[in-house]
């Protein structure tokens, strides 16, 4: 049965390289709301109120997204996703979303300390390699970071979350 396969973790702790790797070990589309929100919308992106316009456009895509990761799974291939639930209410509405539809989700999650995230952000921003997708200066990172909320016991027994290395 095919799967998705949600990968989760704070800004800079590897998740974009993970969700590389295992969309090439699993032979399955690689999404990623940061390349969707990067290309559709960095051009329009307002200098203020930010936040209300990056949570509009978020959901949209997100809706987006699991379209198409439905069409997908319909098709018999496996989905990785990264789609940057950082507050467990979004992780629990993506379960329930999930849940609802009857399909199998393995959760990943990644993490590292605060001050080696940072630096992995500072060299992707330099470097603009495989995993760019936009420049996350030290204010944003240190929003999102700060926004963040680990899953508890309680997510990781009941969706079986993997902690990969």
């Amino acid at each position: 049965m095919p799967a998705i396969h949600l990968i989760e973790g704070p800004v800079g702790a590897g998740k974009s390289t993970f969700a590389f790797r295992l969309s090439r070990e699993r032979a399955a589309p690689r999404l990623v709301l940061d390349d969707w929100m990067a290309r559709l919308f960095r051009p329009d992106r307002p200098e203020q109120d930010l936040w209300p316009w990056y949570q509009a456009r978020k959901e949209r895509c997100l809706d987006q997204i699991w379209a198409l990761t439905e069409e997908l799974l319909d098709l018999d291939s496996d989905v990785v996703l990264e789609l940057g639930l950082v507050q467990r209410a979004a992780r629990r509405s993506f379960y329930e979303r999930v849940d609802a539809a009857g399909r199998t989700l393995h959760v990943y999650l990644l993490d590292a300390p605060r001050d080696v995230r940072r630096e992995r952000v500072r060299k992707r921003n330099a470097e603009q390699g495989a995993t760019f997708a936009m420049v996350v200066d030290d204010e944003v990172f240190e929003l999102a970071s700060d926004a963040w909320e680990a899953p508890d016991e309680d997510e990781c027994s009941e969706r079986g979350i993997e902690f990969p290395v």
